[in-house]
């Protein structure tokens, strides 16, 4: 199952509200996500760096290369640009992160 991980940098003080609007996620994000291929999403905070660690877990032969041209996708960037740190566009400043080690069952 391909995986997508990567880093994001959220504001001082936001912990809370960022926390609180992915527990809301609006319905319609909820189900792009899904149907693009997204299997599981898991979104952690390092609480001594404000810094987010996402991890996706996609179905085979699935990519998120689309999702950045989509409005819903668009309009909830603009909805948290406020508490983390964007691009010009409101897109989330994301830093991949390379897999160096997956441990398999035996």
């Amino acid at each position: 199952m391909p995986v997508h991980a990567f880093t994001m940098q959220l504001k001082p003080g936001f912990e809370k509200e960022y926390k609180r609007r992915h527990d809301l996620i609006w319905p319609e994000l909820q189900k792009l996500l899904n149907d693009s291929g997204i299997e599981t999403y898991h979104i952690f905070l390092d609480e001594s760096n404000l810094k987010l660690f996402a991890f996706q877990q996609l179905k085979e032969g699935h990519t998120t290369a689309a999702l950045p041209q989509d409005p819903i996708v668009k309009k909830w960037w603009a909805y948290m640009a406020d508490i983390m740190e964007t691009n010009a566009d409101h897109s989330p400043v994301e830093i991949p992160l390379n897999e160096v080690f997956e441990l398999q069952k035996e």
